[in-house]
């Protein structure tokens, strides 16, 4: 009887505890990004986050998601990357708004053209239909075109996947390579930093919460018999987090010695 009182408890706290993880992996994966977008929209300055983050991420999860068609994980994980698609595209939307207040005089990119037309800015015509150029890819004007290249990109792997999901082989390359490019999500970051040696305008905050994440990320996968892909992708992250961090203190320690004649922030660009 005394077992049997204990299972009752038991086991409705586990099921609580399951839900609080599920919960975790679903939302957890955002919170690093909410110091980051609140100190973006308090300094009105984006220089220091590198827009490839989100580059990494949309791709990342999006490949995540098509793979879930051809070997179905975890609801949590599936829902994760969703959530994930719709934060980046707010951070993209905020840094664009950004950087366009910050460099009116700058010539526009795009990734398509359209027919609107600025006058005010005096911007020169934009070709008939692709006005891409890859030497500024990532780094276009509008929130539109980056919404653009991602369901470009999305079509085109869609489409792909549709037509290989009966390989097992595709499905198996699939996986690895959403969770090889999740895994190198702080790499473009971490260039960055190293590019400019310094890490002003990064969230410490964010990189702190992004380790966090990575490891508790990283042991549910692990508890939980995830594919082996999933396992890998987290301890990778978990590395590039902490080499993130070390430069974080390297640089606070031995800061650049400014340069006599330095370039003007609003003109210096983050990846």
């Amino acid at each position: 009887m005394e077992a049997e009182g204990l299972d009752w408890l038991l086991v409705p706290l586990h099921q609580l505890v399951s839900w609080v993880a599920a919960g975790a992996m679903v939302f957890g994966g955002v919170v690093p990004y909410i110091p980051q977008y609140r100190d973006i929209r308090r300094t009105q300055n984006a220089d220091g986050f590198s827009t490839h983050v989100c580059l990494v991420l949309l791709v990342a999860n999006i490949l995540r998601i098509l793979f879930w068609f051809g070997r179905h994980f975890e609801s949590p994980l599936l829902w994760q990357s969703i959530v994930m698609i719709l934060t980046m595209l707010l951070m993209l939307k905020l840094c664009t708004e950004v950087r366009v207040a910050n460099e009116l005089n700058i010539k526009r990119r795009s990734f398509a053209a359209t027919d609107s037309k600025d006058e005010e800015l005096k911007v020169p015509p934009r070709r008939p239909y692709l006005d891409f150029d890859p030497h500024h890819f990532w780094h276009w004007s509008s929130f539109a075109d980056y919404v653009q290249c991602t369901l470009a990109f999305t079509g085109v792997a869609g489409y792909i996947t549709y037509l290989s999901i009966d390989s097992a082989l595709f499905v198996e390359t699939l996986g690895f390579l959403a969770v090889l490019t999740e895994a190198m999500l702080g790499v473009p970051q971490l260039y960055r930093n190293y590019r400019h040696r310094s890490t002003e305008g990064m969230s410490l905050k964010m990189v702190l919460m992004w380790t966090s994440g990575d490891t508790f990320k990283t042991a549910y996968f692990l508890l939980n018999g995830a594919p082996l892909q999933f396992s890998v992708c987290g301890l990778l992250q978990v590395m590039v987090d902490l080499a993130i961090l070390g430069q974080a203190y390297a640089f606070a320690h031995h800061p650049q010695k400014p340069a006599p004649h330095a370039v003007h922030p609003a003109s210096a660009k983050a990846l």
